[in-house]
């Protein structure tokens, strides 16, 4: 079975950066979209940004608008999230989530059926 793979979490101090990658354990990622998401115990996954990969197409949360950039690498087969000026309250747990079609982009958790194993992501104040 194809499993997604998270990795660049980390510790950071707030106003810093991290770029995390979610790429395939086949090193092909044959999703029509891939979605980033993060959660904190005791509270629902929370969406980030999504793209689509036939046109590049994407969608950020308010939260981190102008903050964070989802982008895919197609030498790498991977969707790579940038994350800049971090802040504390983007301590979470970082999940890829990916689906097989893509009419519209999608921000609900519940609307992706394959889900990587998540990266922590620590930003210090």
């Amino acid at each position: 079975q194809v499993q997604l793979v998270e990795s660049g979490g980390g510790l950071v101090q707030a106003g810093g950066s991290l770029r995390l990658s979610c790429a395939t354990s086949t090193g092909t990622l044959n999703y029509a979209m891939v979605a980033w998401f993060r959660q904190v115990p005791g509270q629902e996954r929370e969406f980030v940004a999504a793209i689509r990969w036939s046109d590049g197409s994407t969608v950020h949360a308010d939260s981190v608008k102008g903050r964070f950039l989802i982008s895919r690498d197609n030498a790498k087969n991977a969707v790579d999230l940038q994350m800049n000026s971090l802040k504390p309250d983007d301590t979470a747990v970082y999940f890829c989530g990916a689906r097989l079609s893509a009419v519209r982009i999608r921000t609900a958790a519940s609307d992706y059926g394959y889900w990587g194993q998540g990266t922590q992501v620590t930003v210090s104040s």
